[in-house]
């Protein structure tokens, strides 16, 4: 498989050679150069199919030649040593628990799936790769998680100071070994926008190997259709039009569901969630696409002005508005309006449900309003304890602490604060 720039001015790359520049030499997005549909068969049998056996059949395209299969096969197991239940809550929702990782979150499927990719790429290498990058929240304990201990690959993450939760920032601050933390004055985009100032430094990439962890990485990235398509084996034979609801920030995640559609996945639709950070609900009404500076809010992990991933959006439905429009939907949802759908969902379903995973479950409810024949899945993306102190006091109810998260909570911070572009330049120089 072959890799092309979204920028169109850089050279092909191979996927070795996309995973371990993260961007490609014009600054533009890697996308795949084909992408093969598969077998109906497939999907017609896909109960016979074991999850990494899905996975495998989903990946394997995309990575060939340079991963072998038995590799991959590894990798997979590796990357899928957990749960993904699919939860029924009425005739007309169902949500997918994305949480049942290492770290708590839906990135750990991404995160451990390129750890191990460049971990495969890097075993006869004795040069060192810098791994650089920014968190809304919980892309960085995943990241950290995944790639702590790898061989030749040095991780540091910027984040957001007090706009992550106190665990969310336990588990991207505790680590040590390789990790390194760093804590900036400001927002995630602010954050985004250093590393992506990184990128384009000589000063830097002459010097030393930089790639981003972020979404924008194909292997971050690719491997989140695997979800999806569990989630289709378990509901396609009672369900038959399916619509997945996806609390949307970076929206890489909802990329990738469109990628295992464009698999062949029978789903015909996609509703994109946001909260208050809706410049893609906003551009589907308009047609203009306008990046605003984030705002806080309690679902912070989509606290996101410029949705990086949504260019790959529009690239695999052609740049063609009206084609977007047939299959994705998308809407907004105050802070207000998520604690009353967290307080909803505990009361009518007695389901616990973290501030993103009640903001899809809001897109769920917006959508069956013109759509009720449709069955839609919400993705939990997060286990509602990495957001206690909003959860707790939302539902009015104590909830027990997890063992991943009782495992990091008594360690102690490590965190470099910086305020700007320069410290975080000279803090990779050192």
């Amino acid at each position: 498989m072959k890799y092309y720039s979204l920028n169109n001015k850089a050279p092909k790359a191979t996927f070795k050679e996309a995973v371990i520049k993260g961007l490609a030499p014009d600054k533009g997005l890697y996308f795949p150069e084909n992408i093969t549909p598969l077998p109906t068969g497939f999907w017609a049998n896909i109960d016979d199919f074991s999850n990494e056996e899905i996975a495998f059949e989903a990946i394997k395209q995309f990575v060939s030649p340079d991963i072998p299969e038995k590799e991959l096969k590894r990798i997979i197991e590796e990357t899928l040593a957990f749960d993904f239940p699919v939860v029924p809550l009425s005739n007309q929702v169902s949500t997918l628990e994305l949480f049942h990782g290492p770290t708590m979150a839906f990135k750990d499927v991404g995160a451990r799936f390129m750890a191990r990719c460049l971990g495969y790429f890097n075993k006869n290498n004795e040069n060192e790769v810098t791994v650089l990058v920014a968190t809304s929240g919980d892309t960085g304990g995943a990241v950290a998680n995944g790639f702590l201990g790898v061989k030749g690959v040095n991780v540091v993450i910027l984040y957001p100071g007090g706009k992550v939760s106190d665990i969310q920032e336990k588990q991207l601050t505790t680590l040590g070994q390789n990790i390194k933390a760093l804590e900036v004055d400001g927002t995630f985009d602010d954050c985004q926008t250093m590393v992506k100032q990184a990128f384009l430094d000589e000063d830097l990439t002459s010097i030393m190997a930089l790639t981003s962890a972020n979404s924008i990485n194909v292997a971050r990235w690719l491997p989140q259709m695997f979800y999806f398509m569990f989630a289709y084996k378990a509901l396609h034979k009672k369900h038959k039009d399916l619509v997945f609801s996806v609390p949307s920030g970076n929206f890489g995640n909802i990329c990738a569901g469109m990628m295992a559609q464009k698999l062949g996945m029978p789903v015909s639709h996609f509703i994109a969630s946001n909260n208050v950070n809706n410049v893609v609900t906003r551009y589907l009404l308009s047609q203009l696409y306008e990046p605003k500076p984030a705002i806080p809010t309690i679902s912070n992990a989509m606290d996101v002005g410029a949705p990086s991933n949504f260019i790959r959006i529009q690239e695999i439905y052609k740049n063609n508005f009206e084609i977007l429009k047939h299959h994705l939907s998308s809407f907004s949802f105050s802070d207000e309006e998520t604690k009353a759908a967290m307080l909803e969902l505990y009361k009518d379903y007695h389901y616990v449900a973290d501030p993103h995973g009640a903001v899809g479950y809001l897109g769920c409810k917006a959508y069956l309003k013109n759509h009720p024949e449709v069955h839609t899945v919400f993705l939990e993306t997060a286990h509602p304890t990495k957001f206690l102190d909003v959860v707790e006091e939302v539902i009015a109810d104590k909830q027990e602490l997890p063992e991943q998260i009782q495992a990091v909570m008594g360690r102690e911070k490590v965190a470099t604060s910086m305020t700007a572009y320069e410290d975080l330049k000279a803090f990779l120089l050192d």
